[in-house]
């Protein structure tokens, strides 16, 4: 009987085949479950036949490593539950015309994390699986993707580009990603990426108080009065729009009202209406762009609990 050889191993054919699929690389547990021993790992790589890949993937050849076989490795050397996120995502989803110096692997909060002078592997508050794609190699969906390239960019600059680029080339929407930078609560690019979405969003920016004022009358909810002088006991200030006879209060919030500065202040303006009686409504500009109907419903709501009836 002929002696068996690694090109007719049924092992090593199924893992040359699994490994095609992933750029060449395979995990120590795919590798283990094929039937391959620790042993016989070592054998191949000290016969240069194979190649480590940081300490839990091996790349079944020794020549140059392809992205696709770094990014698989990334993920490995991230564990379990770690995915491509940022740009890293992006790429692998098919982004063109952008590149990055190391794959970027986020993992849950508490997670065990193992360093690699590889891949950018760190944990985030913000991991969660419904962020996911549905399939191909984890990584988060272009949408979430997009904003946090623009959040971890090393610039501005490449912040807006990257942002751009993913609705220029067809990886998600405009509507999409301001879906995701409602979900920023802080971040130093906050306001930037607001913009650039609003921007994308075809004109967006200029929607603001006439713009609501419009809107209202088109739906047959009655016109505020707008810019109505208030003053509590630290100062005065001005109500965006306010119906007196209903007792309520829509602000609507550019980016700027989530500025720290601001913060303190309109919590106070706020708390001090609502003792007066007030109901108050906040209308994140963003928001109101890609959720109209769901805003004006909680104006009607709101003019309702305050008397109004809407004709017959």
């Amino acid at each position: 009987m002929p002696k068996q050889t690694s090109h007719d191993d049924p092992r090593l054919v199924r893992a040359r085949r699994d490994a095609a699929q992933q750029g060449g690389v395979l995990s120590r547990p795919q590798l283990y479950a094929l039937g391959i021993t620790r042993s016989e790992v070592r054998g191949q790589v000290r016969a240069h036949r194979w190649q480590l890949v940081g300490d839990q993937s091996v790349c079944l050849h020794n020549g140059e490593i392809s992205d696709l076989g770094h990014q698989w490795a990334a993920v490995f050397q991230g564990g379990p539950r770690a995915h491509l996120d940022g740009a890293s995502a992006l790429i692998a989803g098919g982004l063109e015309h952008f590149t990055v110096d190391r794959q970027r692997v986020s993992v849950p909060r508490g997670a065990r994390v193992r360093r690699s002078r590889l891949y950018d592997i760190r944990q985030t508050r913000r991991w969660s699986a419904e962020d996911l794609a549905a399939s191909g190699i984890p990584r988060s969906r272009p949408d979430v993707a997009g904003v946090r390239t623009a959040l971890w960019a090393a610039s501005d600059r490449q912040a807006v580009y990257a942002l751009t680029l993913v609705v220029q080339q067809g990886l998600t929407t405009a509507e999409l990603l301001g879906q995701q930078a409602l979900r920023i609560k802080r971040d130093r690019r906050r306001r930037l990426v607001h913009d650039t979405i609003l921007d994308l969003l075809d004109g967006a920016r200029s929607l603001g108080e006439l713009d609501v004022v419009r809107e209202l009358r088109k739906r047959g909810l009655p016109s505020p009065t707008r810019q109505v002088l208030r003053r509590d006991k630290a100062n005065r200030y001005y109500l965006d729009l306010y119906w007196e006879d209903y007792r309520l209060v829509v602000e609507v919030d550019g980016i700027h009202h989530a500025w720290a500065t601001n913060v303190v202040g309109d919590a106070l303006r706020q708390n001090s209406l609502v003792i007066d009686g007030d109901r108050v409504l906040r209308l994140p500009l963003l928001g109101l762009r890609l959720e109209p109907d769901a805003f004006f419903e909680q104006i009607e709501e709101g003019l309702v609990a305050g008397g109004w009836c809407r004709a017959a």
